[in-house]
């Protein structure tokens, strides 16, 4: 699995100022790799289909690029086809590396985005917006919530 439990390894805040603590399994573990990668990105403009820095994101080539080059995963391109790997676990049960899924267009899992712990995470959001992180527990993300997964370090396409 990408991550297991609990040692505070790397401190910062969102938008909002909102303290973020990224934890870590282990020294160098991958979602530490995972985690840093996602947050080197913030900022990138949207882009529908988009999967490059230098393009811009949608949410599924967002999370795609991250797993690949943080941790050499290739991962499904859609959000429909990140929704069917790894393992599935309740809300309270997502750490930091996991994915978390939105219905966001009237059917489930039509939204990505990388948990990266208290309820925090990290997408790439909309047309005219930019990567950024967000708190799954309030107004839209909260009704919209779908579910996690924890993705284990090999992953099928």
């Amino acid at each position: 699995m990408l991550c297991n439990s609990a040692a505070a390894n790397f401190s910062t805040q969102n938008e909002k100022g909102v303290p973020i603590t990224f934890l870590e399994a282990a020294k160098n573990s991958i979602s530490d790799e995972v985690l840093s990668q996602a947050m080197s990105l913030k900022g990138i403009k949207y882009k529908y289909g988009g999967n490059s820095p230098k393009t811009g994101f949608d949410c599924s080539g967002f999370v795609n690029y991250v797993f690949n080059k943080a941790a050499n995963v290739k991962m499904p391109r859609t959000t429909r086809g990140l929704s069917r790997i790894g393992d599935t676990v309740k809300k309270q049960e997502l750490l930091p590396g996991g994915l978390v899924f939105f219905n966001t267009r009237r059917r489930p899992f039509s939204h990505v985005g990388i948990y990266l712990g208290e309820g925090e995470f990290i997408h790439a959001p909309s047309t005219g917006s930019k990567v950024s992180v967000e708190n799954r527990d309030t107004g839209y993300w909260k009704q919209r919530f779908n579910g996690g997964k924890r993705v284990k370090e090999t992953s099928e396409d």
